[in-house]
Parts: structure tokens; C-alpha cells; sequence
């Protein structure tokens, strides 16, 4: 059964941090390459991305709440199914919660998103912004609901702007924001289309600190082995000398090599500096499927245009 993989020993259960149980989807464990399982106190999120007996799902509910102190809720969601709808399977409704990793809070919302408001595989990426930040000026692409923001500010950033197309998620991202009491005059939120607007957010900058974590595909406006160049080639009009920029990759079908060429031929003077490691429990069976972080350093030659 499931159960047996999960490591209960390693878990952060003191803090009650919201954590990855089980990544079943780096086929890293045959049979369950369809699951994976998340502990966001009070509540256990299993993900289907196929059909699973239900009885099967009821045990394992079972199993979860009796490991868990505190537990409350388990619930699945059904990628597998139109409109990916949820589903409580043990204990009480709990649609709207608030997750804590590493000291930071971050708003959930369960029952009628697809995404729950935070993205557990980036945890070593939003530390490592937290760590470089102080005293930059932050661009935050693709930002959602401003994760990566929060972790910005309390890593004593100057200034972060958040671009998304949504408005709804950066109204999420701004309450994040005063759910971690932090100072709003230092942040701003444009809900625009970052492709359309390459000239607005060069009037912002310049920036020293650049992220960009855009989805692999988005119907109607994001194709991402068709599009990241076009973001890369305007980073020199983004960033200043000596910058820190955060390159990440969520496709399984695109490896390092793909952002790594695509770099080195629309922004050259971007020097690799590594790649972030995933969170231990992202186990991937195949190596380059899972989330790509690389880091990169701007470092133009003189003579080099603006």
C-alpha cells in the first residue's frame, strides 16, 4: 500500500509546515505514478491524475489521519476528471487554511482551484530568494499569488513588482503579503500580460534580482519552448550589472539543455553560476522531468548595448 513509502519520520510535524508526502508523479514508484500526497495542516490534499478505487482512497485516507497529529481533513482531487473537482474523504470540510514553510504563512484554498495558492516543489527556490535578497530590487515574473515576494521582503528586499495576467491571484499574493505583516509600500502588483508589456516593466527597473517561473503551457497566451526566448532576450533591459536572475523550467518534456541553450543564445552574458536542487521528496525515476531551477548571474562586457 502507499503508506509504506511515505516517511513519517522525516516529517517537519513540530512546526506543522506544509510539505510533499509523496511525489508519485516522478514515477519513482511503480503503480503510483498517478498519486501524490501533501500535508497542508489541518488537511491531507491526494492528488489523482487517474481513477483509483475508492476503496482504495478510503483506507488511505484512514491510514493518513491516524499518522498525522492534528489532521482534521483528507480530501483527493481528481486531475484525472473535467474541472478537477474535490472530494472529502475523512474528517471535515476544510476549504480555506493557511500554510506556514520556514516562518513565512501563505494562504491555501481548497475546493475550487485547481492550484491550491503554493507550489511545494519550489520551497528550495523561494529559501534561496530569501537568502539574496537584501537590499535588491526585485522582478518577480509569472509571480501568481506572490510566494516568491513574500519570501523577497523577509529577506529584506528593497522593492519587488509582482507580473501576472491574473488579478485575482495577484489579490491573493497581496493578501499573503499582510498575512506575513509586511510592508505593502514596498510592493507592487501589475495584472498584465508580461509578453505585451515588455516596455512597461523596463520603465520599472532596472532590477537585481530577476525571477521568472512561468507555467510550460497556458491555452490562449503561454507556450514556453516557444516563448521563453522572448522573455531572455529582454532581460539586459530588465536587470542591472552584476545580477542575480532565477530561471525555472516546469516541463517534463524540456530538459536543462533547452533553458541553458536558450540562455546562451538570446542573453550570452548570463554566466551559469548552478542548479537548484528539488526538495528531497520530489524523487524523479527519469532525471530532467521534474522542475528545473537554474541560476544565472548577468555579467555584460562593457562595450555591451542597453
Amino acid at each position: 500500500m502507499l503508506i509504506e513509502f511515505i516517511d513519517f519520520s522525516s516529517l517537519i510535524l513540530n512546526d506543522l509546515q506544509a510539505q510533499r508526502l509523496f511525489h508519485g508523479r516522478g514515477h519513482a514508484y511503480p503503480g503510483y505514478g498517478h498519486i501524490n500526497v501533501d500535508w497542508l495542516p489541518p488537511a491531507v490534499l491526494i492528488t489523482l491524475y487517474r481513477e483509483e478505487p475508492h476503496t482504495n482512497l478510503l483506507q488511505l485516507a484512514e491510514a493518513l489521519s491516524a499518522k498525522l497529529p492534528g489532521c482534521e481533513s483528507v480530501q483527493v482531487q481528481y486531475r484525472c476528471r473535467p474541472k478537477a473537482p474535490y472530494e472529502l474523504l475523512w474528517g471535515n470540510e476544510v476549504l480555506d487554511l493557511v500554510a506556514n514553510e520556514d516562518g513565512l504563512n501563505y494562504q491555501l484554498r481548497l475546493g475550487s482551484t485547481q492550484n491550491s495558492g503554493l507550489f511545494l516543489d519550489m520551497r528550495n527556490g523561494r529559501e534561496w530568494v530569501r537568502k539574496h535578497a537584501q537590499g535588491k530590487n526585485v522582478l518577480n515574473l509569472f509571480a501568481y499569488t506572490c510566494a516568491f515576494s513574500v519570501a523577497a521582503l523577509a529577506g529584506g528586499a528593497k522593492s519587488v513588482l509582482n507580473i501576472d495576467v491574473s488579478k485575482a491571484a495577484l489579490s491573493r499574493g497581496r493578501d499573503n503579503h499582510r498575512l506575513n505583516k509586511q510592508d505593502l509600500t514596498r510592493v507592487k502588483f501589475e495584472g498584465i500580460d508580461i509578453f505585451k508589456s515588455f516596455s512597461r516593466i523596463k520603465k520599472r527597473g532596472p532590477f537585481d534580482l530577476l525571477i521568472c517561473d512561468p507555467p510550460s503551457l497556458q491555452k490562449g497566451s503561454v507556450n514556453i519552448e516557444r516563448d521563453y526566448k522572448k522573455i531572455i532576450r529582454r532581460i539586459p533591459e530588465f536587470i542591472s550589472p552584476g545580477s542575480l536572475l532565477m530561471l525555472c523550467l516546469n516541463s517534463p518534456d524540456l530538459s536543462d539543455q533547452f533553458l541553458l541553450d536558450t540562455v546562451a543564445e538570446e542573453c550570452p552574458s548570463c554566466r551559469f553560476m548552478h542548479r537548484l536542487a528539488n526538495p528531497e521528496v520530489f524523487k524523479e525515476a527519469e532525471a530532467g522531468k521534474g522542475l528545473k531551477v537554474l541560476l544565472f548571474e548577468y555579467l555584460p562586457t562593457p562595450d555591451e548595448p542597453a
